[in-house]
């Protein structure tokens, strides 16, 4: 049984892979383009200047900065009177850069895993994984004595850079069943093609997620641990199609993403695995609301909401569990037949749109599911009222997504504020 510390300790390890699937590309990208040298020979530079010196975009160079800042590689002045921000190379930066050389494997596998959810792994991919799971067997020739702290860093940026992919993979495609959960197996229960399978389950191995005897595989409590976590990897690594054009963004074309028609698939993100990670991050979440709801809808039904709008809808996760909550916890769900409880799900993604309508669907569930915008809630009230008849102020409005990927808009009416944000955004 694991421990408090334990799991602390693997908590940590989950944040640290996915610092690695975003670190690993970003540093080789910047290392690539000579950049990283010329942090070291330099030590303190401006973002002005190194955009112009190296002809990047400054915004994505911003990002990328910034994110050496955040391991603690750099640090960072923001230059406010002079619109520039200064960077200065620190210690374990200077150890750091060194390594960087040693995350190249690990991208080119990113660069296959970007494929896997249309084409799954294909044996080039798993030859480049042969040789990750090869050299990080040997720490990538890294002395963890020389500058251990750095050392263990960058090579839990590596082994979260090769894993995160793949338990995003397996968790999607089923693996994480209690079948295999509680009890050993083989290879060939799960993969049409066990010998190559086996090479992901032993690297996993490696890892100590699993108990190997002759040619079965059991899950031990750490493994058990990070399988039951697998959606924590889903968001980030439904990026893959950014981080693996870091290169263009930074140095060449900063719109090679940008969708060229509003029905076009979005080339930035896996939209449908974007989804299945928040959805499984914000269970927690949804069970803190359920006494909000139940006192809402235990009141008089004169008082009570006709129904209930999730904006930010994702996969109908949310919609599930409020319509489950309501009709077994909740007076009004003792009269749905009398006053009907009114669901809308509303999405500015269209895909995330056809998943929760499906889930829905599948869940016997009756909803409205349209296309919304946050920064638009005129437009939605009108939608709603001219579709569907529905006012907007008789349902409880709930957002259970975080704001992101919002195209900037200059504001109708602007105010000389001081930002007082450290963050980079392009």
């Amino acid at each position: 049984m694991l421990t408090k510390q334990d799991k602390d300790h693997f908590r940590g390890t989950i944040f640290s892979h996915l610092d690695g699937l975003v670190t690993a590309p970003t540093a080789l990208a910047l290392h690539k383009a000579g950049l990283i040298d010329h942090l070291k020979n330099n030590k303190t530079c401006r973002l002005n200047d190194l955009a112009s010196a190296f002809k990047a975009n400054k915004g994505y160079l911003n990002i990328g900065l910034r994110i050496l800042c955040s391991q603690g590689w750099l640090s960072q002045q923001i230059l406010r009177d002079e619109q520039d921000v200064e960077f200065k190379t620190t210690k374990n930066g200077l150890k750091a850069f060194d390594m960087i050389h040693c995350y190249d494997e690990a991208v080119q596998w990113l660069g296959h895993a970007v494929d896997f959810p249309n084409q799954g792994i294909n044996p080039n991919a798993l030859h480049v994984l042969d040789k990750c799971c090869a050299n990080y067997s040997n720490n990538y020739g890294i002395d963890i004595n020389n500058s251990p702290e750095v050392s263990k860093q960058v090579l839990s940026h590596i082994e979260g850079a090769i894993v995160s992919p793949l338990i995003v993979l397996l968790g999607m495609n089923g693996f994480f069943h209690k079948y295999f959960m509680e009890a050993s197996f083989r290879a060939q229960e799960y993969h049409r093609d066990p010998e190559n399978f086996k090479k992901i389950l032993n690297f996993l191995t490696q890892l100590e997620w699993f108990n190997k005897k002759n040619e079965t595989y059991r899950f031990n409590p750490k493994g058990l641990f990070f399988a039951q976590r697998a959606t924590a990897y889903g968001v980030t690594v439904s990026y893959l199609p950014t981080l693996t054009r870091l290169d263009e963004l930074i140095f060449g074309s900063p719109t090679v993403l940008k969708q060229q028609q509003g029905d076009e698939a979005e080339r930035h993100v896996h939209r449908e695995m974007n989804v299945w990670g928040s959805g499984g991050a914000h269970s927690t979440y949804f069970r803190a609301i359920d006494k909000i709801i139940i006192d809402l809808f235990n009141k008089p039904i004169e008082d009570q909401p006709k129904g209930i709008l999730d904006m930010g809808c994702g996969n109908g996760a949310f919609i599930q569990h409020a319509f489950d909550v309501i009709e077994n916890q909740t007076e009004r769900g003792k009269m749905l037949d009398e006053h009907p409880l009114f669901l809308v799900g509303v999405d500015f993604n269209r895909a995330a749109l056809k998943v929760t309508r499906a889930n829905l669907i599948k869940a016997d569930i009756w909803a409205k599911v349209i296309w919304g915008d946050i920064g638009r809630p005129d437009k939605l009230a009108t939608d709603l009222q001219e579709d569907y008849g529905i006012a907007l102020s008789d349902l409880l409005n709930v957002r259970t997504f975080l704001d992101h990927n919002r195209i900037w808009e200059t504001p109708q009416s602007p105010r000389n504020l001081e930002s007082k944000s450290t963050g980079a955004y392009a």
